[in-house]
């Protein structure tokens, strides 16, 4: 399965390895998968929890 690419000069998404325009290298543009045994897991959920504490979301 391909991953979508960003060319970061053109500033377009493609599939390709080699932008279609300027014919630079792409790179992967998606964010790292979550995982639960993540070393920092523990600090994000901490994080989320205080932003949330601070809108009055969380009880």
């Amino acid at each position: 399965m391909k991953r979508i690419r960003y060319c970061s000069d053109c500033k377009i998404y493609t599939l390709m390895e080699k932008c279609a325009k300027c014919g630079k290298d792409t790179i992967i543009n998606s964010p790292t998968r979550y995982s639960r045994d993540e070393l920092i897991t523990k600090y994000r959920r901490e994080i989320k929890r205080n932003t949330l504490k601070e809108k009055g979301l969380y009880g």
